[in-house]
């Protein structure tokens, strides 16, 4: 039987521990937002006076967890991963939206996975 060096036996110490010391990424979460659509310029689209982020899963909302209206929040997200749904139909709507969180300064992206109309019209900001 092979005894490893001192010097190999504190590398691999040394290894361990440092695998070990790394910070875990952050998990991505799925989250719910309500507000209203915008398109800023062309294909380019937020939802604005939306809702603060609730945690949620990537499917489409259920009736029971469609907000009551009107719905105005303070926050304003920016949508990307927005070419499979039909946007342009929805514009200027009350919509619920569920997607990836990717928090940025100065505006979070919100990659969508579902876009629900409430409203055809949006309410007054505060």
């Amino acid at each position: 039987m092979r005894i490893l060096s001192p010097l190999v036996l504190i590398q691999l110490v040394a290894a361990c521990a440092g695998l070990q010391a790394q910070t875990p990424a952050a998990k991505a979460e799925i989250v719910m937002v309500a507000g209203c659509l915008r398109e800023q310029a062309p294909g380019e689209w937020r939802v604005a006076n939306a809702t603060d982020p609730k945690p949620s899963n990537a499917n489409a909302p259920m009736v029971a967890d469609l907000p009551a209206m009107p719905v105005v929040g303070k926050n304003q997200f920016q949508l990307i991963g927005v070419s499979i749904f039909d946007l342009p139909s929805h514009k200027d709507h009350t919509v619920v939206l569920k997607g990836l969180l990717i928090p940025a300064k100065p505006l979070s992206r919100l990659n969508l996975t579902s876009v629900t109309m409430v409203a055809p019209t949006c309410a007054a900001a505060k």
